[in-house]
């Protein structure tokens, strides 16, 4: 079996985001409690910043997307990459 891929939130700590960092890392571990190997919180030096990656490929990024995630759109990016079978209830989107 694979390595458990780790998602990584890199936030500004001056902008005050490390609560919403810390929340999102909770629904993900909550959700994805089998499929992920964690969820690291990174202070970042660069001003303003909010990522969400895995491996090197970042799912968001504030200033590109002009907004903070969803809750249920994280959840889907990150389920598309570690367990793409999975269903997310809810959270999915209606077809």
């Amino acid at each position: 079996m694979s390595e458990k891929k780790t998602v990584v939130i890199e936030y500004c700590p001056k902008c005050g985001w490390m609560l919403r960092a810390a929340y999102m890392s909770q629904e993900l571990l909550t959700t994805f409690v089998e499929d992920i190997g964690g969820v690291t919180l990174i202070p970042s030096a660069v001003s303003g910043r909010y990522w969400i990656s895995i491996d090197s490929t970042i799912l968001f990024d504030r200033k590109r997307d002009g907004h903070f995630p969803e809750i249920k759109e994280l959840k889907r990016a990150v389920r598309d990459i570690v367990a793409p079978e999975k269903s997310l209830g809810h959270s999915d989107e209606k077809k």
